[in-house]
């Protein structure tokens, strides 16, 4: 990978709305676990103001950091793997959306290059949204005063979900492969939304540790009770199927053939 190819995909986000509208989305999490939290701990002025129904609606959530870093786990894991997506076929579909992908493969570049710099783009972005949600989960949980407070308690509530965050983007690559196959967003896209709700599906079968999108969300406790560490096994499926993304990326770029 050059730089001047790394740097040119940076450069592409520069003015674009959809980073700024990720910032928005992704930082909705933590604001509406805040909000969780201090409807758990003052249900009465909750309910006062229409926002409980019933005191059993959040059951088994209490107003403490470990809770709270659970629920921004689950919220970064699913939301995390949706929001994954939409900017991987961002990325990679644009250039074939905006007819500027017969000049980029044209250039005297290895195509391979471009698939990488994407990717890295990828895990960048993702990368600062997902610290700038614990950092603002941190910001919040302090204003709320919440309960538990402990280096221990924040150190692995973040580890959490950075990890949540790493096993959805070794998913990335299989959403690029379909973007360059299919020329466009609405293939990565529809793959994507497919691949969610049978993980979901599959998730709460025993099959779950064996189907890659069925893993984040079993760690984030999404699809049934949470899975506290991930299995070697599923760490090895995760795997295998970033480097199958990659390699038919790689493969679709170099040899199919640009029909703009």
């Amino acid at each position: 990978m050059t730089a001047p190819t790394l740097t040119t995909e940076f450069l592409k986000l520069r003015r674009s709305k959809v980073t700024w509208l990720s910032l928005l989305a992704y930082a909705t999490g933590p604001s509406v676990g805040a909000l969780f939290m201090w409807i758990v701990r003052d249900p009465e002025r909750a309910g006062q103001l229409g926002l409980l129904g019933t005191k059993a609606d959040l059951a088994g959530l209490d107003a403490t950091w470990e809770s709270y870093f659970l629920l921004l786990t689950q919220i970064s894991g699913l939301g995390g793997m949706i929001l994954l997506a939409v900017i991987a076929a961002y990325v990679f579909g644009r250039e074939y959306a905006e007819g500027t992908a017969k000049n980029m493969l044209a250039l005297p570049v290895p195509r391979y290059r471009f698939a990488l710099a994407k990717l890295a783009v990828v895990f960048v972005w993702f990368a600062g949204l997902s610290i700038f949600a614990i950092v603002e989960t941190v910001v919040l949980g302090l204003t709320l005063g919440l309960s538990g407070l402990s280096a221990g308690t924040v150190w692995g509530g973040a580890s959490d979900v950075l990890i949540a965050a790493g096993v959805a983007f070794l998913l990335v690559p299989t959403v690029a492969w379909v973007a360059t196959l299919g020329r466009g967003y609405l293939p990565p896209l529809g793959f994507a939304i497919f691949t969610l709700v049978l993980g979901n599906v599959l998730g709460a079968t025993g099959w779950g540790k064996w189907f890659p999108w069925s893993i984040v969300p079993l760690f984030a406790g999404v699809a049934g009770p949470r899975v506290e560490t991930l299995a070697p096994a599923s760490l090895v499926v995760v795997v295998l199927t970033f480097l199958a993304g990659v390699g038919a990326t790689f493969a679709q770029m170099r040899y199919a053939d640009n029909q703009q």
